[in-house]
């Protein structure tokens, strides 16, 4: 039987902040704090102190504490706490560059923090851990067979609608499909004409991310970042702005969701789910997710949804504020989302 975690107080954190005290919750001892949430506020020492902390801080109590704002995620219990702590022990490297990453980058720009992401994701690319992971993988059948282009693109006036076109591979965001979607956002972006851009899947499921045949298929991390800067479909959706619109359904995992929450307005069909996995393989969000999921539903939340690889409900995902409205389920069409949404189905 494991033993239980040390639960810290404030007046523990107030110390340790005071005598500097950074070794003992590392990847290399233990991989995570546990701390007991204070009704009075920290003193800002100590809540820095916990920022720059190399391991997550996990706060057990309500969020909105104020020392909860010095914690990377919030639990209500310390049972509850349990997962997250199991995750971060079997991947510690991980799960400190993930939190690291996110307290980074909710003080950055979109682009600077797009970069910041891609080389931590560079990082553990390159890290023990995800070599660990794929070490263990047997080779995987080679990809189904399909016709047509990766993405359809349809114009219909003002209108430009994209259509990930890999139903039988459940829309994986392969490198077919991410050089497909970056050259359709393009033509959007340099086509004054274009006033709307809706996206939406084809099949089961909007796209269960990327396709774990091609993970770290690039020759070395470097060139993977070089390649995450000149082709990101997540960035180009952000500079297309309001005017973009996404409609999800079924799963949507890893780039699945990471893509969409660029966009101005997500759509969420009531059966769609939500799922970030990266954690398990040694990684992290790495196609922009760090940046566009924390900007819609916060840090925190961003950070138990990659330590906890639950599956969000779209219920939920609407209250966090991950989607804007939901449809009803089977819908994965944008003109059925969207009467449904103008019916009424919004947040």
């Amino acid at each position: 039987m494991k033993p239980e975690p040390e639960l810290l107080t404030a007046g523990d954190v107030a110390m340790l902040a005071r005598l500097h005290e950074r070794s003992a919750h590392t990847p290399l001892a233990q991989p995570f704090l546990l701390l007991a949430l204070d009704p009075d506020r920290p003193a800002p020492a100590a809540a820095a102190w916990l920022r720059d902390l190399p391991a997550p801080v996990i706060g057990i109590g309500a969020d909105d504490t104020p020392w909860a704002a010095a914690c990377d995620v919030v639990v209500d219990s310390v049972r509850a706490a349990a997962p997250l702590i199991d995750n971060i022990r079997r991947t510690p490297m991980a799960a400190m560059v993930l939190v690291q990453l996110l307290r980074l980058v909710e003080r950055l720009p979109l682009e600077q923090a797009l970069i910041a992401e891609s080389l931590a994701y560079a990082t553990l690319q390159n890290g023990a851990e995800f070599r660990a992971w794929r070490a263990a993988q047997a080779p995987p059948p080679p990809p189904p067979a399909e016709d047509g282009a990766a993405v359809i693109l349809t114009r219909e006036g003002d209108t430009l609608q994209l259509a990930l076109n890999r139903p039988a591979n459940r829309n994986a965001m392969t490198v077919e499909m991410r050089d497909a979607l970056c050259e359709a956002l393009q033509l959007a972006l340099c086509d004054p004409g274009v006033a709307r851009l809706r996206i939406h899947g084809r099949g089961k499921c909007f796209s269960l991310g990327g396709d774990l045949r091609e993970f770290g298929s690039a020759p070395d991390a470097a060139t993977a970042h070089l390649v995450r800067s000149l082709a990101l479909p997540g960035r180009g959706l952000a500079a297309c702005g309001p005017r973009a619109e996404v409609f999800v359904h079924g799963a949507c995992v890893g780039s699945g969701i990471e893509f969409p929450a660029f966009a101005g307005r997500v759509v969420a069909a009531r059966d769609a789910w939500f799922q970030l996995p990266e954690l398990k393989f040694g990684l992290i969000p790495g196609a922009g997710g760090c940046v566009s999921i924390s900007r819609r539903i916060g840090r925190r939340r961003t950070a138990w949804l990659a330590l906890s690889g639950r599956r969000l409900a779209a219920s939920e995902a609407l209250y966090w504020g991950l989607v804007d409205a939901l449809t009803p389920a089977g819908d994965d069409g944008p003109a059925a989302a969207a009467a449904a949404a103008e019916d009424g189905a919004t947040k």
